[in-house]
């Protein structure tokens, strides 16, 4: 028997379920975990595709934990009673009254978030980005599965590098497509306007943009948004943030995270998201 945590895993490649090469969409993704498992936990997750968080408990005891290598998806656990115990949000496994970890605090007063593998409660840890965890036997083992690498080529010009950098782009952007009406965030920025207009040129149709303004001198950005949308044709959408906005939005997002997190820009994307 195999478990999987219902809510990190399936058998597509978005929203967080892991795509296991070709075999979770040949076999489901049970199946497809069960056996790169029986091999080898590190090779498993390290070809894994996009963003995903697994926890599987084999018929054994034995425990298996990743997550992506960019943090997009997260997986906490949690050791008691030499069971290991694992959830998606830290609250989820913090008794009533759980004692707070003084270093995290800290850590969140410095850096408005709480660097894993801490999370505010002791005893409760979170598993760094490119890891994989394996309890065996009341052992608890964590490692990189993937570590970054950077290399210098001198021997290619900027225009290859241009152009294998806008393939991986287009790739990345149509593999995160799903079968509805293409829409994204759009503040006029590179990012988003680079993503915008890749979708555009992807799906050869217009998606749908949404953009969240402030009538407060130095900080609206909503002219480039809209020329980023002018540029490649979008259904533009926009919405200007009002201090109730904020104030109403203030208890909802905190809500959802599990644990504190600092970044004043969750309040803008909230709205964001809810337009």
């Amino acid at each position: 028997m195999i478990s999987i945590q219902d809510d990190v895993a399936g058998g597509g490649s978005h929203f967080g379920r892991p795509a296991l090469a070709q075999a979770v969409q040949q076999r489901g993704a049970v199946a497809a975990w069960h056996d790169a498992l029986s091999h080898d936990p590190a090779s498993a997750a390290a070809d894994v595709e996009d963003g995903f968080a697994v926890g599987v408990r084999d018929a054994d005891g034995r425990v298996f934990l990743a997550a992506d290598r960019f943090g997009m998806r997260t997986m906490c656990y949690r050791v008691v009673d030499g069971e290991l115990r694992f959830s998606t949000r830290a609250d989820a496994l913090a008794d009533a009254g759980a004692p707070l970890e003084l270093q995290a605090l800290y850590d969140y007063l410095y850096f408005h978030a709480i660097p894993s593998p801490r999370t505010v409660f002791a005893g409760v840890h979170r598993l760094p980005p490119g890891h994989y965890a394996v309890f065996e036997q009341g052992r608890l083992t964590v490692a990189p599965y993937w570590v970054p690498e950077f290399r210098a080529d001198p021997g290619r010009s900027f225009a290859d590098w241009r152009d294998e950098f806008r393939l991986l782009l287009r790739a990345a952007v149509q593999r995160q497509l799903g079968d509805g009406k293409a829409a994204c965030f759009l503040s006029g920025g590179t990012d988003s306007s680079t993503v915008a207009g890749m979708i555009r040129e992807v799906t050869g149709q217009a998606p749908s943009t949404y953009s969240i303004g402030f009538e407060a001198e130095g900080y609206d950005e909503m002219h480039y948004a809209r020329i980023a949308s002018r540029r490649f044709e979008t259904e533009h959408h926009e919405y200007y943030v009002t201090p109730e906005d904020l104030v109403q939005g203030i208890p909802a997002a905190a809500a959802s995270f599990d644990q504190p997190f600092g970044n004043s820009s969750v309040l803008p994307t909230f709205c964001c998201a809810r337009v």
